[in-house]
C-alpha cells in the first residue's frame, strides 16, 4: 500500500511539475483590458459588430480595430462602460431598430400553394420561393423570431413579425436570417437618406411622389387619428407639408390604385390637414435629429430646394447655413405664388420650423457679389451647395438678367447673348467651353472667337446626326478653332481660388452620328481640359456641391476646389452630367420636385462627408423601372365617395389675400383616409381577407 501510494503521489507530483512548466512555456498573455471589455459586453454573440462573437469583438475594440460603440447589441450603457475602461470618449450613435418590410400575412395575401413542410422560412423558401404570389412577401414562419438573441421579436396578431422597439438593439441577426431580405435596420437618418428600391414593398403612390413620402403609412396613421404621427412620417421626406398641401399637383393621386375602382384618395388634402393641425395647435412637432457632427456647410439659395437641403442636413446632425439674395427666404414660393394659393403667414411658419431645426440663414447676401464659393470654403464651410435659380428667378426678383459670375468662369447663355446684343464687351479668356445650345451654341462660339478666344469647345449631349451637322460642316468649324464633341456631358469643374481652371467631360463610347439609332452604353471616357470660361445653355445654374481638394493648407497656399454632383435618379439612356435639366421650373410641380432634389443633395453631402461614394442604390426605382403591379382591384370593402375640399364662396374671393381652399374638417379627413387600400406591390385591403 505504501509503495502504491508513493508511486501515485510521485506521478501526481511529476504531472504537477509538468503542468507548471507547461504553463510557463506555453503561457499566452491576455491584456486585462480585453477581459474587462469582454465582461462589459452583453455576451449575446449576435455578430452585429461584424465579428463572430463578443470575445473577438473585445479584442478588436482594445486594439483599435473597432470603435468603443461598435457593439450594436449593447446600447448606450455598454458603449459608455467600454469607453470608460479604455479611457476615451464615446461618440454618440443614432440607434437602429429592425423594420419588417411587409404589410400582409400569408392569410391575407394571394398564395400559390399551401405550405405544410418544415416550420422554417428558409426551408419554405426552397419551394418556389415560398407560398405567396408576391416574390418579396413575408413567409410568416417566424425564423427571425427564433434567432433573435434579445427576444425583441414576436408574432403579431396579424400573422407578421412584430418588433418591440424598446427591446430591439439593432444587432441585425433577424436581417441576416430572413431569406426574403424584407427585414432591415432603420433609423430616422436611414429613412431620410433612403431611396425606394425594387426589393422593397412599395405602393404606386409613394413611388410616384417626387418627395418620396411613405404615403400608405401616412394615411394609416391619419385614419387612426394619429395626426402628429402622420405628420412625422411626412416630414421624414418633406419639410414643407403646409406648402405642398396647398400647391402640390399631387402626381401620387394619378397613380392611386383606387382609380381602378372609383376616385383616388385625396392624399394631398390629408397631408394639408395634418400640417394645419400642427400649426393650429401652436406647438411644433418635435423631430429627431442625429447627434451633432460639428461640420459646417453652406447652402446658396433659400428657395424650396435650399430650404429642404438645409433642413435635412440639420436633421443628419450637421450645421448648415443658407445664403439668400432676397430679404426673406422662400424664393419663388414667396414671389410667384399668389396668397390665395399660399398665404405668406403659412409659408413663414414653415420656414421658421426649418430654422428651429438648427439651420442658420443670412439673407440679402448674393453669390458673386457679397461672397464667393472660394470665400465660403475659406471660412471653414466643408461644402457649398448651389441651389439657386436661373434667369427666371432673377426676373421674379425684379432684376434684369446680368453677367455676375455666381460661379467662377460660368455664364448662362441667355444673359450673355443679351449682353452681346447690347454691345457689351465680355472678356472670354483663351479657352472657352460651351455646353449645349443647338444652333445658338455655334453662334456663341463664333462670337467668342471674335472676342479673343483662341479655341472654343462645344459639347453636345446628342449625336452628330441628331444635332444635324454634316462632316463637312464639322471640319469647317474645326478650321476656325471651334471643336465639337458629341454625346458629351460635363461632369466636374475644378478651380483655384476664384478662378475656373479645368473641367472634366465624359463621352459615351458609341461616339457620333452613326450610332444615333442604337442603344447607348453608360460607359464614359472622361477627359480633363484646361478652361477659362464655360457657357451653358441651361436656363439656371446647375445643382453642384463645391468641396476643397485635399492637400496642403497654409496662409500662402491657394485654395483648390472641385465640384461633385448630387446623385439623381439614374437614367436608362445615358448620364446627363452637370447640366441635366436645361429648362427652368417655375410651376407648382417644381416645388415638390425641388424638395426631392434638396433631400438628395443633402444625402449626397452626407455620403461625401462620410467617405462614401455619392451614388444612388443600384436597384433604385425610377420612372423607367418596371415594378410588379396589378391591373384591377376586386373585392373591396364598402366606403364612401371621395371628400370634396370646402372652398370660399365666390363672393368672398374678390379679396386676393384670402385663401380659396379652406381645408377639410376632421370628420371628412377620417372618412377620406379609410378609403386608402394600404397597397403593397400587389397586395391591398380586400374583403375576402379582412
Amino acid at each position: 500500500m505504501l509503495a502504491a501510494g508513493l508511486a501515485i503521489g510521485g506521478l501526481g507530483l511529476l504531472a504537477g511539475v509538468g503542468l507548471a512548466v507547461a504553463s510557463k512555456v506555453f503561457y499566452v498573455y491576455v491584456d486585462p483590458q480585453i477581459i474587462e471589455v469582454e465582461e462589459a459586453l452583453p455576451g449575446a454573440n449576435c455578430g452585429g459588430c461584424g465579428l463572430p462573437g463578443c470575445s473577438s469583438a473585445a479584442q478588436a475594440i482594445v486594439v483599435g480595430q473597432l470603435a468603443p460603440n461598435a457593439c450594436v447589441g449593447g446600447g448606450t450603457d455598454v458603449h459608455e462602460k467600454v469607453a470608460e475602461i479604455l479611457g476615451v470618449e464615446v461618440e454618440l450613435k443614432e440607434p437602429e431598430i429592425a423594420q419588417i418590410g411587409c404589410r400582409y400575412s400569408v392569410a391575407r395575401a394571394d398564395i400559390k400553394y399551401i405550405y405544410d413542410g418544415v416550420n422554417d422560412c428558409r426551408a419554405a423558401m426552397l419551394l418556389h420561393g415560398g407560398a405567396k404570389e408576391c416574390p418579396i412577401g413575408c413567409i410568416g414562419l417566424g425564423s427571425c423570431i427564433s434567432v433573435c438573441p434579445f427576444g425583441a421579436l414576436s408574432m403579431g396578431d396579424d400573422g407578421l413579425p412584430l418588433v418591440h422597439e424598446n427591446i430591439c438593439t439593432g444587432c441585425g441577426t433577424c436581417v441576416r436570417t430572413c431569406p426574403k431580405g424584407i427585414i432591415s435596420l432603420t433609423s430616422v437618418s436611414n429613412r431620410i437618406l433612403g431611396e425606394f428600391t425594387t426589393d422593397e414593398c412599395t405602393a404606386p403612390c409613394q413611388r410616384t411622389c417626387p418627395a418620396g413620402i411613405n404615403i400608405p403609412e401616412q394615411l394609416q396613421q391619419t385614419a387612426m387619428g394619429n395626426y402628429l404621427e402622420a405628420l412625422r412620417v411626412i416630414k421624414e421626406r418633406n419639410p414643407l407639408p403646409l406648402v405642398c398641401g396647398r400647391i402640390c399637383p399631387h402626381p401620387c393621386e394619378f397613380e392611386c390604385r383606387r382609380n381602378l375602382e372609383d376616385e383616388p384618395v385625396a392624399i394631398n388634402y390629408l397631408k394639408r390637414f395634418v400640417a394645419d393641425y400642427e400649426r393650429e395647435s401652436g406647438q411644433r412637432l418635435e423631430l429627431f435629429k442625429a447627434p451633432e457632427t460639428g461640420r459646417r456647410m453652406a447652402v446658396v439659395g433659400g428657395g424650396a430646394e435650399g430650404l429642404a437641403a438645409a433642413c435635412f442636413l440639420a436633421r443628419l446632425g450637421h450645421s448648415p447655413t443658407i445664403f439668400e439674395a432676397m430679404p426673406k427666404l422662400g424664393g419663388l414660393l414667396r414671389t410667384v405664388i399668389p396668397e390665395s394659393r399660399l398665404p405668406r403667414d403659412v409659408l413663414d411658419w414653415e420656414i421658421e420650423g426649418i430654422l428651429e431645426m438648427g439651420v442658420e440663414a443670412q439673407t440679402g447676401k448674393a453669390l458673386g457679389k457679397d461672397f464667393t464659393v472660394a470665400s465660403l470654403l475659406q471660412e471653414g464651410y466643408e461644402t457649398v451647395l448651389l441651389a439657386t435659380g436661373g434667369w427666371d428667378a432673377m426676373l421674379m426678383r425684379g432684376q434684369e438678367p446680368n453677367l455676375d459670375q455666381a460661379v467662377p468662369g460660368l455664364y448662362l447663355l441667355l444673359p450673355l447673348s443679351l449682353a452681346w446684343a447690347q454691345g457689351m464687351d465680355v472678356p472670354m479668356g483663351e479657352r472657352v467651353v460651351i455646353a449645349g445650345g443647338g444652333d445658338m451654341a455655334l453662334d456663341a462660339a463664333k462670337k467668342c472667337m471674335q472676342s479673343g478666344a483662341e479655341q472654343v469647345t462645344v459639347l453636345y449631349r446628342r449625336s452628330q446626326k441628331e444635332v444635324g451637322l454634316t462632316d463637312s460642316e464639322v471640319a469647317q468649324l474645326s478650321d476656325q478653332s471651334i471643336v465639337l464633341h458629341f454625346r458629351a456631358t460635363l461632369s466636374q469643374f475644378k478651380g483655384v481660388d476664384d478662378q475656373l481652371t479645368q473641367l472634366v467631360y465624359g463621352q459615351t463610347a458609341s461616339g457620333n452620328g452613326s450610332e444615333a439609332g442604337r442603344s447607348v452604353s453608360r460607359r464614359f471616357k472622361e477627359t480633363a481640359i484646361a478652361v477659362d470660361t464655360v457657357i451653358t445653355a441651361s436656363g439656371r445654374l446647375p445643382e453642384m456641391i463645391f468641396v476643397k481638394v485635399p492637400g496642403l493648407e497654409g496662409e500662402d497656399t491657394p485654395l483648390l476646389w472641385q465640384t461633385i454632383l448630387p446623385y439623381h435618379e439614374p437614367t436608362t439612356i445615358r448620364p446627363e452630367g452637370i447640366f441635366a435639366s436645361t429648362e427652368p421650373m417655375s410651376d407648382y410641380r417644381a416645388a415638390v420636385e425641388a424638395i426631392g432634389a434638396g433631400r438628395r443633395s443633402a444625402s449626397s453631402i452626407h455620403l461625401y462627408l462620410s467617405g462614401k461614394q455619392v451614388v444612388p442604390p443600384e436597384n433604385m426605382i425610377t420612372a423607367q423601372t418596371e415594378v410588379l403591379d396589378v391591373g384591377q382591384v376586386v373585392e373591396l370593402l364598402p366606403v364612401g365617395p371621395r371628400q370634396k375640399m370646402p372652398e370660399r364662396p365666390a363672393v368672398e374671393r374678390i379679396d386676393p389675400s384670402l385663401e380659396v381652399e379652406l381645408g377639410m374638417t376632421e370628420e371628412m379627413v377620417r372618412n377620406e383616409a379609410v378609403r386608402c387600400l394600404n397597397c403593397g406591390l400587389i397586395c391591398y385591403v380586400r374583403s375576402k381577407y379582412h
